[in-house]
């Protein structure tokens, strides 16, 4: 269900509502924002907007979102097209489509959220990059926690093996318990915010069984889009200061793949003089969820020392 708007005991004030970004498509959105602060004492702070990965929403962003509000920012998570109780087109879902949801949905935030740091996570990540090079002039920066750093190509030799891997599993008429449980098991350290974000990516039926709000038709759609864009291109034309936080999941491939992917993006960014700074992390993929207060202090830190307090590089 949909959160209740709310004025949470830390005094952050929290609202579930609905934003059109396009003829026929409605984003839901949650924003916190500090309850007695003048709006003109906050617009000088940066304001964040939050985006999830694939087949994810914008309650996993809770813990991050909540505690940047605390630290008096203005803070919007989205859930994008096709996920979450946003709307679900039959298209849009490429990356052009994506950034152009997101330049209607900061002009629809209102005062406060003109030029926000986006931060995304896993495919999310990618989105804001793909952002950030289409609209330089929309964002401060950029945080991209675990993503943005490799291509599909280079982990799959062809589209039809990648979706043979990487295609979701049949999770339709599961039930909640079941999954409820799955999640508890595999994720022990998470905190609760965690688990009700991670069942937020489900509708959950009357009969109690789950749902991906994501269809699978959607999935493949946004997958195969991801198997198209080049990520170096899109570090190479990158005009705007940006946080990378990968994650150390440990001696893997895939750990393996993140550290040469931000030695690249470094390499790639350091030509035009756009400052890139990399903060690991240990734990999970959705790091956000799992340790909320240490990645909202890790971007909050590159924020106060200024990171995003610059003009987009020309």
């Amino acid at each position: 269900m949909p959160l209740e708007d709310a004025t949470l005991s830390t005094g952050i004030e929290l609202a579930d509502v609905r934003i059109k970004v396009a003829d026929t498509v409605g984003l839901r959105i949650l924003r916190w924002a500090p309850t007695g602060d003048s709006m003109d004492a906050l617009r000088s702070a940066s304001p964040f907007l939050l985006v999830h990965g694939l087949a994810s929403n914008a309650r996993l962003w809770e813990g991050v979102g909540r505690r940047l509000a605390e630290a008096g920012r203005f803070v919007a998570a989205v859930d994008l097209r096709g996920h979450g109780h946003s709307d679900k087109p039959e298209s849009g879902y490429d990356f052009a489509t994506v950034a152009a949801d997101l330049r209607a949905l900061i002009g629809g935030l209102g005062p406060g959220f003109e030029r926000p740091v986006l931060a995304g996570q896993s495919w999310g990540a990618s989105v804001v990059l793909d952002f950030a090079v289409r609209y330089p002039d929309r964002a401060r920066g950029i945080v991209l926690v675990d993503g943005g750093l490799t291509d599909l190509r280079d982990a799959f030799p062809t589209w039809d093996v990648c979706w043979e891997r990487l295609a979701p599993p049949e999770l339709v008429g599961l039930p909640l318990s079941s999954v409820e449980g799955y999640l508890r098991s595999a994720h022990p350290d998470w905190p609760e915010e965690g688990f009700e974000g991670s069942l937020g990516n489900f509708e959950i039926r009357p009969d109690r069984t789950i749902a991906p709000w994501l269809s699978r038709e959607h999935h493949k759609a946004i997958l195969e889009a991801m198997w198209g864009q080049p990520t170096a291109d899109l570090w190479r034309s990158l005009r705007v200061p940006a946080l990378i936080v990968p994650v150390d999941g440990g001696e893997n491939d895939w750990t393996a793949a993140k550290r040469t992917g931000s030695e690249a993006a470094l390499a790639a960014v350091a030509p035009a003089g756009v400052e890139v700074r990399v903060r690991w992390f240990k734990g999970d993929h959705d790091i956000h969820a799992q340790r909320p207060a240490e990645l909202t202090e890790a971007i909050l830190t590159v924020d106060r020392e200024g990171l995003f307090s610059g003009a987009p590089a020309s």
